[in-house]
């Protein structure tokens, strides 16, 4: 086997030694000749095809049961994953956790809420039109990030309600071929913050050992008062700042910091590409989705500037990752306005509620992850989704 190097339109006409193979509930191990051989499908609505001959539609989707963990792929390397495409119903996406788990290793590289990976934090679906990551409608999820690994990968889902999640659908395409050994791993967490502390950012990633590259932020954020909330800088802390610094410490907050960092951004909405609060001519906030970078979801229960907004942003880091060698930690802070007595616009630290999902490449192992996030889900979103 031989790699089949990037993606890209460059490399379309280029042969290639390397073999397609993809994972769906018609095909569940993905072996050659394996589609379409099922002869009844085990999910709700089998009924539909009860009339249709073998090789027609019978196994489309499976049902996920209430408090359960189910693994819908399992691949002998060496491979990279190319694309995931997953579609549930809206009120599912942050009732399930999808985790990923490679080289046979106990802790998963990937562990987020599937919603907050295909930057649907808010359980209901946006289009979202970026390069790694493409929500099409009604609901389509696809993932373009490339997940190469050498001995094995194994996807697994977890539903966290207790009702059975009915019609989750999935195909995982991926590639038979050779790693090269400067070939890092995915890797993805989730952590939230709700609310944040007084005076205290909120961290999306910490803890991390070895060399690596940061490649993307998600941000579910909900404002928890009126009035602008986007004025906190995202920080990266880089290798040599995080000296002397345990997991945690160190870092701004009440009392003065001890560490500083490398980059250091100058608000929130200049991190994912906006500026001025993200205000359209009329005043109101614009959504937008672009290759890099974007804010494609807003929800306006009162209002422009009302208490109780919530936002869904992202920005990539793939023309400018952001590259460590031992350690990063990366920090935003919720800042937004005051106007005290004297009429003098002062910055404000805010309480909002801020969920992350931070990706990265790095060498295996893993500092294993240690924020869960089948703990720090809303409760509403553990109800009977039913």
């Amino acid at each position: 086997m031989t790699m089949s190097g990037g993606a890209g339109l460059s490399d379309l006409g280029l042969l290639s030694d390397a073999r397609t193979f993809s994972i769906s509930a018609e095909n569940r191990d993905g072996r050659s000749g394996g589609g379409g051989r099922a002869t009844r499908g085990d999910h709700s609505t089998a009924w539909a095809s009860r009339e249709l001959p073998v090789g027609w539609k019978k196994s489309p989707c499976i049902d996920l049961e209430g408090r359960s963990r189910r693994t819908v792929a399992d691949i002998e390397g060496p491979g990279v994953l190319q694309h995931l495409w997953i579609t549930v119903l809206p009120q599912h996406l942050r009732s399930i956790v999808l985790r990923i788990f490679w080289d046979e290793e106990e802790s998963p590289s990937v562990e987020v809420p599937l919603g907050d990976f295909f930057c649907q934090g808010w359980a209901r679906y946006v289009p979202v039109s970026s390069l790694p990551v493409t929500v099409a409608p009604a609901g389509g999820l696809n993932s373009y990030w490339r997940m190469p690994f050498r001995g094995s990968a194994r996807i697994e889902v977890e539903n966290l309600s207790t009702a059975t999640i009915e019609g989750f659908f999935y195909q995982f395409t991926w590639s038979q071929e050779e790693v090269g050994e400067r070939a890092a791993y995915l890797h993805a967490q989730w952590r939230r913050s709700d609310p944040l502390e007084e005076m205290s950012p909120h961290v999306l990633l910490d803890g991390v050992a070895g060399q690596g590259h940061y490649v993307g932020t998600y941000l579910a954020w909900e404002s928890h008062q009126s009035g602008w909330w986007g004025e906190g800088e995202v920080k990266f802390y880089l290798d040599d700042d995080l000296t002397g610094a345990a997991p945690g410490q160190g870092g701004e907050g009440a009392e003065p910091p001890t560490i500083f960092p490398t980059i250091c951004t100058t608000g929130t909405e200049d991190y994912v590409g906006g500026a001025w609060a993200f205000e359209d001519p009329q005043g109101r906030y614009a959504e937008y989705s672009t290759p890099y970078l974007g804010m494609p979801e807003v929800q306006r229960p009162d209002g422009f500037y009302a208490s109780q907004q919530r936002f869904g942003m992202y920005r990539w880091h793939i023309p400018d990752p952001i590259r460590f060698r031992e350690r990063i930690r990366v920090s935003v802070q919720a800042l937004g306005f005051q106007r005290p007595v004297d009429d003098l616009v002062r910055y404000k630290p805010l309480r909002d509620d801020v969920a992350s999902t931070a990706f990265w490449y790095q060498a295996e192992p893993h500092v294993p992850f240690t924020e869960d996030p089948t703990y720090r889900l809303p409760t509403w979103d553990l109800l009977d989704p039913t």
